[in-house]
């Protein structure tokens, strides 16, 4: 039976309780506990925590959570109330997630993928090489969502250009990085991407539209800053990709019409198509192209020689949804000429399944209020919130040693902060991703950095400096904030809405 200090949620609190009987103290107990054990977590398994293990400590946090909550009279019954909220209110981003799988894989056997490679491998220019990985980089993580697969496969490429260029390892790795994170951070086939929208409660397309107010710019310095350092040193040797470039054109039917797909993709977004069916129309427009133009893949797929109705189907249903790849006989482009379809975004619906339990748990118990409450006593300025959750971020990053964890807890935690204060949820999304992250790459022993300089080969304190787009973002929605340009404030209608 429900405390008589517990208030009933009403539309306005948005899934957030309040609890007299629990102090601010009492609140941070899990959070402190949680941050404690992800910590150790990923001490203990390094990368590999992302396959389980943290999502198990996330389970583990709201055990704990759940106990603070027994203690202060809260019924086990209303937490599990609060966690079937919590989960249902993800069921439209697990299934944009899903079919963001579904995209890559299609979008891969089609060529589209392939091609983007192909193009923007040549425009390399050893004068401005930095400001050209910066580009390349940007192009290849946006079409793939993953600055982990830029890294680890046109990254190496780039490295191993700069070392015949005699151009430093450290300021081409910055150049790598800032390019793969430009993408990791705004492509709708990026985890994180959708992630961030999904913990602030707000759409996938309206987070990334206005993510771009802070990220065209911050990319724009960087590249500045990278043509200014090429121009002022100097380099020996050429730049030949001709290997690379020759194993895409034999491995795909490279054709400029491919870009008809994504093109089309830009335009149902700048359209406001809802995110599922601009989702959907992409995946099945790249079938039709790969049907068009890939057919040998499509059937290689399918277990064919031939292309034919049945390896017709099963080639494209594989590449929708389960692990697929285009052959080829070059080393670097083995990884990139993969893709998980579906089955690769189980890991990150996992991840937010696990969050939303430690989250609806702490709504039950009434932590979440407390600790807003206490938030907005702390800022009393929108500025002050919005450099509070930087630094929340940042504090995860270097703590927790993982980026989905900095962006999952400070979303969890600040999406009522937010609300209190008028401000629509978009301008919490798009903080975590300039904060949460890009910087991840800049801890050497948080698992992207440890990654990223294990691929690249170059250690993570030689490029920090360089990654001139990853520190830069923070600074930039801070200044944002400070000078209140594009802070969107909650309208009537939002309120409604989420009434």
């Amino acid at each position: 039976m429900e405390s008589k200090d517990i208030k009933p949620r009403e539309p306005q609190d948005e899934h957030i309780i309040e609890n007299k009987e629990l102090n601010i103290w009492e609140a941070l107990i899990p959070v402190f506990v949680l941050v404690g054990m992800l910590a150790y977590n990923v001490y203990v398994y390094g990368g590999d925590a992302l396959g389980g293990s943290n999502q198990f400590i996330l389970l583990l946090g709201g055990a704990v959570a759940a106990v603070v909550g027994v203690f202060n009279k809260v019924s086990f019954e209303q937490m599990l109330e609060e966690v079937s909220e919590n989960i249902k209110s993800t069921g439209s981003a697990i299934l944009i997630l899903l079919m963001v799988g579904a995209l890559a894989g299609t979008w891969l056997i089609s060529g589209i993928i392939p091609t983007m490679i192909y193009y923007g491998l040549q425009i390399l220019n050893p004068t401005i090489f930095l400001a050209a990985c910066v580009i390349i980089c940007a192009i290849i993580s946006v079409a793939t969502g993953s600055s982990w697969t830029t890294s680890a496969t046109v990254g190496i490429a780039l490295i191993g250009i700069a070392e015949a260029l005699g151009v430093s390892l450290g300021m081409t790795a910055g150049a790598i990085l800032s390019g793969a994170y430009f993408g990791d951070k705004i492509s709708p086939m990026s985890d994180t991407t959708n992630l961030a929208p999904a913990m602030a409660g707000t759409d996938l397309f309206t987070h990334i539209r206005y993510m771009l107010y802070t990220t065209v710019p911050t990319l724009i310095v960087t590249l500045i800053v990278f043509i200014v350092i090429g121009l002022n040193i100097d380099t020996t040797g050429t730049a030949n990709t001709e290997s690379i470039i020759k194993a895409v054109d034999e491995a795909i039917n490279v054709s400029p019409w491919l870009f008809v797909v994504p093109l089309l993709v830009i335009i149902l977004i700048i359209r406001k198509t809802p995110p599922l069916v601009a989702l959907l129309i992409g995946t099945l427009s790249a079938a039709a192209a790969a049907l068009i133009f890939q057919p040998n893949i499509v059937a290689a797929v399918g277990g064919g020689g031939s292309l034919t109705f049945y390896t017709g189907y099963k080639g494209l249903m594989d590449a929708i949804t389960i692990e697929t790849s285009i052959p080829t006989n070059n080393e670097a482009l083995k990884d990139l000429f993969s893709s998980g379809g579906m089955s690769s975004m189980l890991g990150t619906v996992w991840l937010i399944l696990c969050a939303m339990v430690f989250g609806g748990i702490m709504d039950g118990i009434g932590a979440l209020s407390a600790i807003s409450k206490a938030l907005l006593k702390l800022f009393h300025t929108t500025f002050g919130l919005f450099a509070s959750t930087v630094a929340s971020c940042l504090a995860l990053n270097l703590t927790a040693s993982d980026q989905y964890l900095a962006i999952v807890v400070p979303g969890k935690m600040y999406a009522q902060a937010y609300r209190d204060k008028g401000l629509a949820p978009e301008n919490l999304s798009r903080t975590l991703e300039d904060s949460g992250t890009v910087t991840s790459v800049l801890v050497p022993w948080n698992t992207c950095g440890a990654y990223h300089s294990g691929v690249l080969g170059v250690d993570t304190m030689h490029y920090a400096g360089y990654a001139i787009f990853n520190w830069l973002s923070p600074f930039m929605t801070l200044l944002f904030a400070a000078f209140r340009i594009k802070i969107r404030q909650l309208t009537t209608a939002d309120l409604n809405k989420q009434a």
